[in-house]
């Protein structure tokens, strides 16, 4: 029996392509010989179990698909089967179908021991890369950058080619190695901090990969000034998560401004409440309109008409405020430097 079943495993592996003489191979034959051992023994199963659990393992190993072994398996237990019903033996029908119902049975058993293990191995495979590609990541956005044998190496062992450039991107989720796989071009990722990092060689397609999400694109810089553009896409988020910067998928190059206020808000407050002191002293009611006028009109360069029509409102209203503003701030509003301040001061706020 144990010849009949190798002879059909030996010829189904040569039609698939597969080494009779590797690793593999052997292990093969040895759970060929279990495995006819063990059903027709009735033999503990556990030991045949894991060693198909192993077999597994090995397939993942070495690059097959998780349902080769299981048509191997399947093929085996065809072949046991029509050995059996050929030759001249004592079994009765009823007998026969009950040895057909333990035969496949005991098949399906080992083809789950076998997937088991395949899926084991596939999990401890994917968290080795997680692993080495955090590692990588962590490597190209710290604050000292590393010494190139290093980087190098760590990105040899992540199996990931250096680029030219590399844009980070922060993303608002854990879920690293789902969105690296939707972005796809060769982009990694990892959770740091509580948000998804990732790494991609182009910005191209980004926005589409990850729409319906939080995230922040940073500029594309040379690979070693990866924590440049880390830093701003991670200021990014976290102004985006507290309404500072506008929902859905940033480009960061297109919001420099606001990240520069946000960067560190005491130094936006504090510009704010120093340029801005001429408006404290006015009550809420009066503030609001004088604000929004100043605002208007230092966005259309001193024009009069282009802050009126911003506003929605009438030039001579523009102009009646503007006497009331210039009381309030005097030559400040003629000081290119003072204009400059307050226009970033009324944008912070």
């Amino acid at each position: 029996m144990t010849k009949a079943v190798l002879a059909a495993v030996r010829a189904a592996m040569r039609e698939q392509g597969r080494s009779l003489t590797g690793g593999q191979g052997h292990g093969l034959t040895l759970g060929v010989e279990t495995a006819v051992a063990t059903f027709i023994s009735g033999a503990d199963l556990a030991p045949t179990l894991s060693l198909f659990a192993e077999l597994g393992r090995t397939e993942y190993r070495e690059g097959h698909r998780v349902d080769a072994l299981r048509s191997i398996l399947t093929l085996g237990a065809q072949t046991f089967w029509a050995t059996l019903v050929r030759r001249p033996g004592p079994l009765e029908p009823p007998q026969l179908y009950a040895t057909a119902a333990a035969l496949f049975g005991y098949v399906d058993a080992l083809a789950g021991a076998a997937a088991e293990g395949y899926l084991d191995e596939q999990r401890d495979a994917a968290r080795d890369w997680a692993r080495l590609r955090r590692r990588l990541i962590t490597l190209l956005v710290q604050p000292d950058p590393p010494a190139e044998a290093a980087l190098l190496a760590a990105a040899e062992a992540a199996n990931w080619p250096l680029p030219a450039s590399v844009c980070a991107v922060s993303v608002e989720g854990t879920d690293a190695e789902h969105l690296a796989r939707a972005v796809g071009g060769g982009a990694i990722a990892t959770v740091i901090d509580g948000a998804t990092r990732l790494l991609a060689p182009s910005p191209h397609a980004l926005e589409r990969s990850l729409a319906g999400r939080r995230a922040a694109i940073g500029p594309a810089v040379p690979v070693r000034e990866a924590r440049q553009s880390y830093r701003i896409s991670r200021k990014a988020l976290e102004l985006q998560q507290a309404a500072r910067l506008p929902e859905g998928v940033l480009a960061c190059d297109e919001h420099l401004v606001p990240l520069l206020l946000g960067w560190e808000p005491g130094v936006a407050d504090r510009l704010a409440a120093r340029a801005l002191a001429p408006l404290a002293a006015l009550t809420p009611a009066a503030r609001r309109p004088l604000t929004e006028t100043l605002h208007a009109w230092l966005r259309g360069q001193g024009q009069v008409v282009p802050a009126a029509r911003e506003l929605h409102t009438h030039p001579q209203t523009v102009r009646y405020r503007l006497r009331r503003l210039r009381e309030l701030f005097g030559d400040r509003l003629d000081d290119p430097d003072e204009r400059l301040a307050i226009q970033l001061a009324l944008m912070a706020r």
